[in-house]
């Protein structure tokens, strides 16, 4: 198979795949974590060395905490032909223990001094060496897999039970990320900010192995902040990643920090993913910046589906187009990725409205290939087309735009007869000056079946906007029947590490 980074298979001197001058990719730096980088040159030594010494090895852990390390360790995993699983280091006992029990690592990657937990028990360990390249840093090995051997074991959440491993082979690395790149415009001269976790597919995959991948740099902040997304703008980033939970971030600061509106709008492409941003947060950025944020649509089983297109800035003084990016969507599918949206009893769904809802399935190279360990659970995941079942619930506009308005178990309400999306009504309490968060449950409605249950955090504790207020709100902006019928009031929604509102702990908060 063709190289997953073409960067690092080219001495300095020899013909490169990514369209850059060899030695000046061989020179560029890859990686930068704080004031610590490595140039392409140094990442091929130490991910090199690395792989000729865990080649074989079968399945490897990575303690994935936001250091260079962790980046180098994938890497030299991916080069070695082995599958690597990536490790969040804030797992509690009994999730790693269930995570190590379940992939079987034969040995575990991690930075020198990181101290791990005891379920790891005696499991071989390998300290990463990020400066192995040597004076004279040769190309990396030549990649020892197939295009659909395992690349990675990234585990999911484990909402309905425990964690399950997504097993994802190469190829769906490749086709996404050259899916995104063809969607983005994403090249070699792009340099990117992130400060994402490094244990799931948005950090690591498309926030590290991406920009690897078409050649480019990433610069990882380590912590997010809006002061750290600005500072590396103002040095020279082309693109931001991030998660509703940081632009919401972003979006409460710009009022107070026209410096953090002038680098935001130096970015080539904002984007935002892994959960729907709130519309009143797309709209407060594009007012203070100028600039949209792109939505894309993914999930670990699948990696990328969906997208945003992005169109270079008009020549014309004065005039910039923003591509295709659209508050309230994920874009159209991706090169290669078949999308339907199907009723209940599994009838697909061809209406092209902006109003009926279906489940998204979907078909493609992009694909895992099966949950690690749980034929039953694999079997149960796709339909006897092929299609694998995502539990997400969507509309198409008339243009194919396709807009989620939640998840199949928790934010489906059956109400009166009507299928309602709960993200459409979180989307709209938004828009209330009174409220500074919300979410959106149904539960048992002797009359309705269900009905809406708003929980709010206020703008202003002592002063919260009241339920019939909110409401109303609501039915003016949506329809009637999908107003609250009751209103809940919480200092803060529980979230995940990820910024995702955990709606199944709402009934305990």
């Amino acid at each position: 198979m063709s190289s997953l980074f073409p960067a690092l298979a080219n001495g300095p001197g020899e013909r490169s795949e990514t369209g850059v001058p060899p030695d000046e990719v061989w020179g560029r730096v890859a990686l930068r974590f704080g004031q610590r980088t490595l140039t392409y040159g140094e990442l091929a030594g130490a991910a090199g060395a690395l792989a000729a010494r865990i080649g074989g090895a079968g399945r490897v852990a990575v303690w994935a905490t936001p250091e260079l390390e962790t980046a180098v360790a994938v890497t030299g995993a991916l080069l070695g032909g082995v599958a690597a699983v990536p490790l969040n280091p804030k797992s509690g006992e009994k999730e790693l223990a269930h995570i190590l029990s379940d992939s079987a690592p034969t040995l575990v990657l991690a930075a020198p001094g990181a101290q791990l937990p005891p379920a790891f028990g005696d499991l071989p360990r390998i300290d990463v060496d990020a400066s192995a390249a040597g004076p004279a840093p040769a190309p990396a090995p030549g990649e020892r897999a197939a295009d659909g051997d395992p690349a990675l074991v990234v585990y999911t959440s484990g909402t309905t039970g425990p964690p399950k491993g997504a097993v994802l082979p190469r190829r769906a690395l490749a086709t996404t990320l050259d899916a995104l790149a063809d969607a983005w415009q994403w090249t070699g001269d792009d340099v990117l900010v992130h400060g994402l976790p490094l244990f799931h597919v948005h950090g690591l995959v498309l926030g590290i192995l991406g920009p690897l991948r078409r050649g480019g740099s990433v610069r990882h902040l380590g912590r997010f902040s809006p002061e750290g997304v600005a500072r590396e703008l103002n040095d020279g980033a082309t693109m931001v990643f991030g998660v509703p939970t940081m632009y919401h971030r972003i979006a409460e600061a710009l009022p107070d920090d026209p410096e953090l509106a002038k680098a935001l709008a130096r970015a080539r492409l904002l984007v935002s993913g892994s959960a729907a941003l709130p519309v009143h947060d797309h709209e407060r950025i594009a007012a203070a910046t100028g600039r949209r944020v792109i939505e894309r649509y993914g999930m670990t089983e699948t990696l990328m589906l969906c997208s945003s297109r992005w169109t270079p800035p008009d020549p014309r003084p004065g005039v910039r187009a923003e591509g295709e990016a659209r508050p309230g969507t994920v874009g159209v599918p991706l090169p290669g990725v078949l999308l339907r949206l199907v009723e209940e009893d599994g009838t697909e769904i061809t209406a092209y409205d902006g109003e009926t809802v279906g489940e998204i399935q979907v078909r493609g190279p992009n694909l895992f290939t099966e949950y690690l360990n749980r034929p039953d659970a694999t079997t149960a995941a796709f339909t006897a087309d092929g299609f694998f079942r995502t539990g997400d619930m969507a509309v198409r506009e008339p243009d194919g735009h396709v807009r989620i308005v939640g998840r199949k178990a928790t934010d489906l309400i059956k109400s009166g007869g009507y299928k309602i999306g709960a993200g459409e009504i979180e989307n709209a309490l938004l828009e209330h000056p009174g409220v500074r968060e919300a979410a959106v449950t149904g539960e048992p409605d002797a009359d309705l079946g269900e009905r809406i249950v708003a929980w709010i955090v206020p703008a202003d504790a002592d002063a919260p906007p009241g339920a019939e207020e909110l409401a109303d709100h609501v039915a003016r902006r949506l329809a009637p029947h999908k107003r609250p019928r009751v209103v809940r009031y919480l200092t803060a929604l529980p979230r995940n590490d990820m910024g995702k509102i955990m709606k199944r702990a709402l009934a305990d908060a």
